[in-house]
């Protein structure tokens, strides 16, 4: 029997089974990663450090590794293996999970290392299923949200093993079991997503797996410009990091003791006003006109972050509006960066590439960032005023991350002269 329906209309079921298949996907993701640190962990290692710390530091370690590793693997991993791929490095995620309950502490440390080192390649191996299409701007935000929203959803889901009575050394190995079947569903569902259609590879490029040689060939090209849009992912990385890790410091240094509630009404606005922006610009049939629509997004974000702060030192800003307002600022150019810089940049050039390679060269840099922060936690968390500090590398980011933009700007537009938009 042959599908009489249109094509718009099987491309709007292609494109609903897709975002939900990604955004679940990656959502089931964070409950193997994010659940632990809704324990406590209140035990001394006998190096100085607390355990928690230990545990975090060595999981996100690992996550960095992954970042690197990821650069070659989700490159050159064909598309016929992702949905193996994903099962696969969840699987290995939970094994480490369970290591960890058996193994004493603060031994099992390195169980939370071997836990990120698989995880950290997820996200591109589901990002591979979006590019390359003309709804890839509104899939890729959806995905985003998976992991604006699933941070909450995960410690929310640790603390309730706990208030049953789990260990808290076993509860991360349970979060994770819980959404083994529906990760098992999502990634069938994800294996089934039909392959860019002969519009969608007329509307931005094909999309394959690359050799080392082609990577090299890609980053050569658009070098200087993709170094100015790395450094300013990491700058916008380690500043949400400070923002996310430091929550409470920056909440008590506003005046207030927020609830707990408060951390999610503010990331649920944030989500929806920043997937809105950067998800329209799948409106935007020039690839060229799109591209630099998204650079004009990060500048905007960087404009705004730096507003903010200035409006808040005079008094103008509350500190509900202010935090919601940050928050904006730094996650317009961070999505913008995952949705559409890379995408929009092969669609206008035609290069031999894929947006998930160059996602993973900024994001294997902008968790280098991360480790720093972690690092510097014991040095910040002594700190009087984390406000000030949060404010001074806001201003920081938002002054150097304009100035990178402009360099990046000049870049691309010399190195995309010769590929015109397939619009």
């Amino acid at each position: 029997m042959t599908d009489e329906r249109p094509a718009s209309q099987n491309g709007i079921i292609v494109a609903i089974w897709a975002l939900l298949a990604a955004f679940g996907t990656y959502f089931c993701m964070y409950m193997f990663r994010k659940p632990f640190t809704a324990a406590a962990f209140d035990v001394e290692t006998g190096w100085g450090i607390g355990l928690k710390f230990l545990l975090v530091a060595s999981q996100v370690a690992g996550y960095t590794v992954s970042k690197f590793i990821g650069i070659k693997v989700v490159s050159e991993l064909p598309p016929r293996y992702r949905a193996l791929g994903i099962i696969g490095l969840i699987g290995m995620a939970e094994l480490a999970l369970v290591l960890f309950a058996i193994v004493p502490a603060p031994w099992n440390a390195a169980c939370l290392f071997m836990n990120g080192l698989p995880l950290g390649m997820v996200f591109g191996l589901v990002l591979g299923f979006l590019e390359g299409r003309r709804l890839t701007e509104a899939l890729a935000s959806g995905l985003c949200a998976s992991f604006i929203l699933a941070d909450g959803v995960a410690k929310s889901v640790g603390k309730w093993l706990l208030g049953q009575g789990v260990n808290q050394f076993w509860m991360p190995a349970a979060a994770g079991g819980m959404f083994l079947p529906l990760l098992g569903l999502l990634t069938w569902m994800l294996s089934g997503v039909a392959r860019p259609d002969h519009g969608d590879l007329a509307a931005r490029s094909e999309r394959s797996e690359m050799t080392a040689g082609e990577r090299w060939a890609l980053f050569s090209k658009h070098s200087t410009g993709l170094v100015g849009i790395i450094i300013l992912y990491l700058l916008v990385t380690v500043l949400r990091s400070l923002r996310a890790d430091f929550q409470p410091e920056i909440w008590k240094g506003l005046g207030e003791d927020a609830e707990p509630s408060v951390f999610t009404t503010t990331e649920l606005w944030v989500g929806v006003i920043v997937l809105m922006v950067n998800g329209s610009l799948v409106m935007m049939r020039s690839n060229r006109a799109a591209f630099y629509a998204s650079l004009g997004i990060c500048a905007a974000g960087l404009c705004w972050m730096l507003a903010v702060v200035a409006c808040r030192r005079g008094g103008v800003v509350d500190p509900f509006g202010y935090m919601v307002m940050i928050g904006l600022g730094l996650y317009l150019p961070y999505v913008a960066i995952h949705t559409t810089v890379f995408e929009r940049l092969l669609a206008t050039t035609r290069d031999k590439g894929t947006s998930s390679y160059l996602l993973y060269l900024a994001d294997s840099f902008g968790y280098l960032g991360y480790v720093a922060v972690l690092l510097a936690k014991g040095f910040l968390s002594r700190q009087g005023d984390l406000l000030t500090l949060f404010e001074n590398a806001a201003m920081v980011a938002g002054t150097g991350g304009l100035a990178l933009l402009a360099v990046a700007t000049v870049a691309f537009a010399r190195s995309t002269r010769a590929g015109e938009s397939a619009a």
